[in-house]
């Protein structure tokens, strides 16, 4: 029997199956649209980011050539100014030889002038109207020569405000030299049958004025041959304490300004270091009988203190540290260990890039007194060797660090306010404090009222004294700490001639070797070398901060002025050319600044 298909059963079957296609299709359609709508949206944002990353990118280029300009402009100005200065140094060399020559021309007139009133007087007595005449000469002759001195004296000024200047703009390092007297024992030891002793103590190193040394390095038999050196300041034998002292003055007055401040000696054994930076008794031939010559150290002191009397009461506090480098060891001379010299101690450098002596010990002062009551303790402690060269020499690098703490005006007047609130809060009507959160501090009260309010919740505990502290920000100001460095490095030596065997031996070795490490460090500072050896000596490494740091530095050179000691001398004369030549970062402020917290 034929099977009955009914067509139009088929055809509504196949409609439906397309028309569920044609819905799974449009469910389809929707989907993908949604997710190109999401991609677009995401493609937007990467778009809009890549657009910030650009302009982030030519904000961060235009910043970088911002500050390539202005530090090129900076070394055009500061090259400027050099060339100014050595221009101004030629002008008053020409002024100065001028002023000889003009000097040299009055004298010899004023004699002239005085033989002719002498043989005028002689001839004619009576004729007392030209003897008159010529006296007016004479004198408006010596007149013109003291307006030409003082013009010369005023420009000498005038060029050494203006190399000041230029030291601190550059960052260099501060270079004074002093030229010690001809002393006994110059001569009192190395007599061979050549070299007589009257040769031996001959001055070779002169200071011509107060900014050239000269070292006459003639031999017999040969032509004249003279070595120049400039300083910042040349001290003559003639100078006294005083003298040198006050040029040092002016670092205390920055020292209490905010900048870190180091002061150190540097010379051959026996050249002056100790009595420049401590000073000495009466038996020194450079002093008077019976009067103790104080030096830099005990005057810095004074002054220090003087200038913090004039500040408000309880406004500074004053630390001392002394420290000694002893065959590249570090002591503490303030912590005795038990057998009554100084504590060993590491030098180590900390997470800021600075150099620390670990476990320092600070003693605080309230006067110079108590400073070199400190000092002369400690200076028994220290290791001293006789020699032929010098009957007492240090064998040891001798640090004295002052630390000054300053504390602000403002912070000081912040604790009276901070005092006044505090009587506010024990009045016993309160007042009703604008902040939202007083609802929950006035049910905190009720709460502590039932239980001991104890002294971390108490309100006069509180960081502002007020059950309901304010949100405006509160004011306060870290003291500031400077550091006062005051270093008396041993002396370098010839072992042929200071003549030390055994343990002095190896001292010499050790003190040798620490000034030679110095003078590599600022040999690699003034060629700015990429990596400067502080690390070879525990002297550098102590004194890292100082020497290339943000202190202001000052290296008073100490040298001998006699034909024995002239090769140290032209090494201690070369070494402070090497540290002029080095040119640092301007020395930084330790701003106390306010901060918002």
């Amino acid at each position: 029997m034929p099977l009955f298909i009914n067509r139009d059963q088929i055809f509504a079957h196949q409609v439906h199956l397309l028309e569920h296609k044609l819905r799974s299709k449009e469910e389809r359609i929707l989907e993908l649209e949604t997710e190109n709508a999401l991609l677009h949206l995401r493609l937007a944002e990467c778009l809009g980011k890549l657009r910030r990353d650009h302009e982030d990118v030519a904000e961060a280029q235009k910043r970088c050539q911002h500050q390539k300009n202005i530090t090129k402009s900076t070394q055009t100005a500061l090259a400027k100014l050099l060339s100014e200065v050595q221009v101004l140094k030629q002008d008053l060399r020409d002024v100065f030889a001028v002023y000889v020559g003009f000097a040299t021309e009055l004298e010899g007139q004023s004699k002239q002038l005085l033989e002719r009133v002498v043989s005028a007087t002689s001839a004619v007595q009576g004729d007392g109207e030209d003897v008159q005449a010529l006296q007016a000469k004479v004198e408006a002759l010596e007149r013109s020569l003291q307006e030409e001195k003082e013009r010369c004296r005023t420009e000498r000024l005038r060029r050494k405000l203006l190399h000041n200047a230029l030291v601190e703009l550059r960052g260099n390092i501060r270079v004074h030299c002093r030229v010690r007297p001809v002393l006994p024992f110059d001569a009192g030891f190395g007599q061979s049958g050549s070299v007589s002793g009257s040769t031996l103590s001959e001055e070779v190193v002169h200071a011509v004025n107060d900014d050239t040394v000269v070292v006459n390095c003639s031999k017999a038999g040969n032509s004249p041959v003279n070595k120049m050196f400039e300083f910042e300041r040349v001290h003559s034998p003639e100078d006294t304490q005083e003298d040198v002292f006050e040029e040092v003055k002016p670092l205390l007055t920055s020292l209490l300004d905010g900048y870190n401040v180091c002061i150190m000696a540097y010379g051959q054994t026996g050249s002056g270091k100790t009595h420049t930076m401590i000073g000495s008794q009466n038996e020194d031939p450079m002093g008077p009988e019976g009067a103790p010559l104080q030096g830099v150290i005990p005057k810095a002191a004074t002054e220090l203190f003087r200038l913090i009397s004039e500040k408000p009461a309880d406004s500074h506090t004053v630390e001392v540290s002394v420290v000694e480098v002893y065959n590249n060891e570090v002591f503490d001379l303030l912590s005795k260990d038990g057998e009554g010299a100084g504590a060993k101690r590491d030098v180590i450098t900390t997470s800021t890039g600075t150099s620390e002596v670990t476990s320092l010990t600070y003693e605080s002062v309230r006067s110079s007194a108590e400073v070199m009551q400190v000092i002369s303790a400690v200076l028994r402690l220290r290791a001293r060797s006789p020699t032929l060269v010098h009957r007492d020499s240090s064998r040891s690098h001798l640090i004295v660090t002052l630390t000054v703490t300053s504390k602000s005006p403002n912070v000081l007047a912040l604790a009276r306010r901070l005092q006044s609130a505090r009587q506010e809060v024990q009045r016993p009507a309160q007042k009703e404090w604008w902040s939202p959160r007083c609802r929950r501090a006035a049910s905190g009260r009720r709460g502590m009222e039932e239980q001991p309010a104890s002294p971390a919740s108490s309100p006069l505990h509180s960081p502002c004294h007020s059950p309901c502290p304010s949100p405006r920000p509160s004011i306060s100001q870290a003291p500031v700490r400077t550091k006062l460095q005051l270093v008396d490095l041993a002396g370098s030596e010839c072992v042929g001639m200071s003549g030390v065997t055994g343990a002095a031996l190896w001292e010499t070795s050790c003190i040798n070797r620490s000034l030679s490490a110095l003078s590599d460090v600022l040999g690699a500072l003034a060629e700015q070398r990429p990596h400067v050896p502080y690390r070879n000596s525990k002297l550098t490494h102590l004194l890292q901060d100082s020497i290339g740091g943000d202190a202001k530095l000052l290296v008073m050179l100490c040298v001998s002025p006699t034909q024995r000691f002239m090769a140290e001398s032209l090494q201690s004369l070369g070494f402070g050319t090497r540290a002029r030549q080095v040119q640092r970062e301007p020395a930084r402020r330790k701003n106390a600044a306010l901060k918002t917290k």
